[in-house]
């Protein structure tokens, strides 16, 4: 049976290396996993319970749009952290964060649409556009600048942009001004801006800045499953403006019907459990602290701190020019999943590598351990 190109998108690297490392743990090894941004914690308890006790009631079909109290809770959410006056009609819940730019994109773009996005960064937003036939249109970011874009690099012949903060891989943060630049450059330019902000909340000193504190003309993207730990449950949502709505609401209606039932009501409980996100985010603050200590010392040396989210961008141009033969080999030897720069950068990926700390504080310590053993004896 034939086969469309526009589905002949690239494997997801880092999903790759999860297989590998779960048939080595099949094979009875112990792995140490820095490869995936997965919170080891639970969705919080005020979720969990909430779930249980409606699992007795019928779990059908929502409105398209989420459940209402769910949207006006996501926007009490904006009150809180950003200090924003958010109509709730503008929330879309969504079936997790990767649903949400399956409808931004559709919204926003028509075929042969031209999207621009700095690399190294989230590898899913180029394959998902190619598959809707739209032309990701990469631009390299610079270390010194944190791996974030400067509105003098912005290309000026597309018709999107999408920026992130805090970044993956690189966990670096855009600064309200930095926000507003980008998107005053690319009003200027006619572009469409969408802002990931799935991993706000996940920020080490100052808080992160939403898009909507300095524009409303934009797409905002976020998530319950990095803060709220959720991963699994395939919940986001998006802002988008009160003009767009009603098209937002006709492509949702026809991919998705709604987004879960089940998965919206653990997370308008998980909205009220702050205490427990916020144990979860010290521990990722102790994480971070050993990884910014520890990893100089096993001989990844290049590095761009980051200021949110839970990863590490490491250049590693002086040990490798194969981040995926290196990934492998640190797997193989050292019992620890790492990614490949690859998944983020065409470029420059082979020379870079990204850890992952979302684990407990004992799984990184031993995982730090397993490198700088390894690299000793790698010379």
């Amino acid at each position: 049976m034939r086969q469309s190109q526009r589905g002949q998108v690239d494997p997801f690297i880092v999903m790759d290396v999860m297989e590998a490392a779960r048939k080595a743990e099949a094979a009875g090894r112990s792995i140490i996993h820095m490869e995936v941004g997965q919170p080891a914690t639970a969705a919080p308890l005020g979720a969990r319970k909430a779930l249980a006790g409606a699992l007795d009631a019928p779990l059908g079909y929502t409105v398209a749009l989420g459940l209402p109290e769910l949207r006006q809770g996501i926007a009490g959410l904006y009150r809180r952290w950003y200090g924003v006056d958010l109509n709730p009609e503008r929330v879309v819940v969504t079936p997790g964060s990767s649903g949400a730019f399956i409808l931004a994109f559709s919204a926003l773009f028509d075929a042969g649409d031209r999207v621009a996005l700095g690399e190294p960064g989230y590898p899913s937003y180029r394959q998902i556009l190619r598959a809707m036939s739209v032309e990701p249109v990469a631009f390299q970011t610079r270390a010194e600048n944190r791996y974030q874009p400067r509105p003098e690099e912005l290309p000026s012949d597309v018709q999107g942009l999408i920026l992130a903060s805090p970044g993956n891989p690189s966990g670096t943060v855009l600064k309200k001004d930095e926000l507003a630049a980008l998107t005053a450059r690319a009003s200027e330019l006619g572009m469409a801006v969408i802002s990931d902000e799935i991993y706000h909340g996940l920020s080490y000193g100052a808080r992160c800045h939403s898009a909507l504190e300095v524009t409303d003309d934009v797409y905002v993207i976020n998530s319950f499953s990095k803060y709220f730990s959720m991963t699994g449950w395939r919940l986001g949502w998006m802002v988008v403006p009160e003009d767009h709505i009603r098209t937002i609401e006709r492509i949702a209606q026809n991919m998705f019907i709604c987004p879960p039932h089940a998965s919206q009501i653990a997370a308008l409980a998980a909205l009220d459990c702050h205490d427990e996100a916020e144990a979860n985010l010290a521990v990722y603050a102790e994480n971070r602290r050993v990884m910014l200590e520890e990893l100089p010392k096993a001989g990844f040396t290049k590095i761009a701190p980051p200021e949110g989210a839970f990863y590490i961008y490491a250049d590693v141009s002086d040990l490798t020019e194969d981040s995926l033969a290196f990934a492998a080999e640190i797997l193989e030897k050292a019992g620890v999943a790492v990614t490949p720069g690859l998944d983020f950068d065409r470029r420059r990926g082979a020379q870079a590598l990204r850890f992952s700390y979302a684990r407990s504080t004992e799984e990184v310590a031993e995982g730090l351990r397993r490198l700088r053993t390894f690299m000793a004896e790698r010379g």
